[in-house]
């Protein structure tokens, strides 16, 4: 019996077509064949355009990146295996020992501990500030300052850093100003347009949408920048699987539809819960009460986007009555999701930090974040409203 091909892709008979796919061709293969030596240094020299090996990049990696590339302005991009993967990747691709890194008070609760605790160990200095506050990210500043980190809107008390001010800083040239966009997507804001020179996502969330796909994106318009930033991922093996990027591409197309739909939501939740008994405190950036709406109102352009976060009092057990209570709500340390989703800062995305370290960024064991979805709205305020009065008994 004849022994069978390894592969169809080794032979020349590949079903031929005068067609094309409608939706993008999953590619798992790991490695990828090239006919000599000399065929494959032009594909690392640059002279001609081919995949190698996954870890280098593959093709639905390639496609994914580029619509997020677009959607951000983007020149050059690369995805990642997570968000952290991402942050991560834009640290490595920018600075070395002997450098400083300032950041964000209210950064995720793993970059924070990235910055506090890992870089140091390598080697790199870092500060962390108000970065609402581009006077206090100056004073922070040193000549050694090669990357600057911050949030567009902060995870999970929802402040709007000041990116436009820290982009006007002396210094420009001699430092990064790098901005994770989660929170706010491309529709909230395009950071790059604003003086970032790195914007970053959690392409986990709310642009994939379906809590299926774990990945990240990082992109510039500095060339230089970008091809380290994509030789850091491939080098730390930070690379993203085909199979998730094939998710999310059919996620980013009803990025539009589901942003509209949940941040419309979110709004109408945030008034509902600032009106409801045992509700301490609300933070939209959309509302008039929010400490930086002004700011919200112009870097965002009224956008406030589909996360919402509140407190309640009672503590601890107050909280897991909620959660107990709020039956048809996901409980779950993540966001972005098609439905709503709950998630308790103090015992997930912030528990490393320790209870001074959360009271002094305002989260108590009474806050919640709110991922809100494109459920009917009149459903969600009815929900959450159930859930505060069990709360409270």
């Amino acid at each position: 019996m004849a022994r069978p091909p390894r592969s169809l892709l080794l032979r020349e008979d590949w079903p031929a077509s005068v067609s094309r796919p409608l939706v993008s061709p999953l590619q798992p293969s790991v490695v990828y064949t090239v006919e000599s030596p000399d065929a494959l240094d032009a594909q690392y020299e640059g002279r001609t355009q081919g995949f190698t090996y996954a870890r280098e990049g593959h093709p639905n990696a390639e496609v994914l990146a580029a619509m997020i590339g677009r959607m951000e302005g983007a020149e050059t991009s690369v995805v990642t295996g997570s968000g952290m993967a991402a942050v991560g990747a834009a640290i490595l691709g920018v600075v070395r020992a002997g450098d400083h890194v300032i950041g964000g008070t209210e950064l995720y609760g793993r970059s924070l501990r990235l910055l506090s605790d890992e870089l140091p160990r390598l080697g790199v200095e870092t500060s962390l500030v108000d970065t609402t506050d581009a006077g206090a990210v100056a004073a922070a500043m040193r000549p050694e300052t090669r990357l600057i980190l911050v949030e567009t809107v902060s995870n999970p008390t929802l402040r709007v850093a000041d990116i436009a001010g820290i982009s006007r800083l002396p210094g420009a040239g001699n430092r990064v100003l790098a901005v994770d966009n989660t929170f706010a997507t491309p529709r909230g804001l395009r950071p790059l347009s604003v003086g970032a020179d790195i914007v970053i996502h959690s392409v986990t969330k709310l642009l994939a949408g379906h809590s299926d796909a774990t990945l990240g994106w990082v992109g510039t318009t500095d060339a230089d920048l970008g091809a380290a930033i994509a030789g850091q991922v491939a080098t730390w093996g930070l690379t993203a699987s085909p199979f998730d990027c094939w998710l999310a591409e059919r996620g980013l197309l009803s990025f539009d539809l589901r942003y509209e739909r949940a941040a419309a939501n979110a709004a109408r939740l945030a008034d509902a819960l600032a009106a409801m008994p045992g509700v301490d405190r609300v933070l939209y950036p959309g509302r008039p009460d929010h400490p930086d709406h002004n700011r919200a109102l112009g870097l965002l352009g009224g956008q406030g986007g589909n996360m919402v976060t509140f407190s309640i009092a009672g503590g601890r057990a107050a909280a897991n009555r909620l959660v107990r209570a709020a039956d048809g709500l996901a409980f779950a340390p993540t966001l972005g999701d098609i439905a709503t989703v709950i998630s308790h800062p103090a015992s997930s995305s912030h528990r490393s930090l320790g209870a001074d370290a959360r009271t002094a960024m305002g989260i108590s064991e009474g806050t919640f974040r709110v991922s809100v979805g494109v459920e009917p709205a009149g459903e969600l305020v009815a929900l959450f409203a159930a859930a505060l009065q069990a709360a409270s008994d």
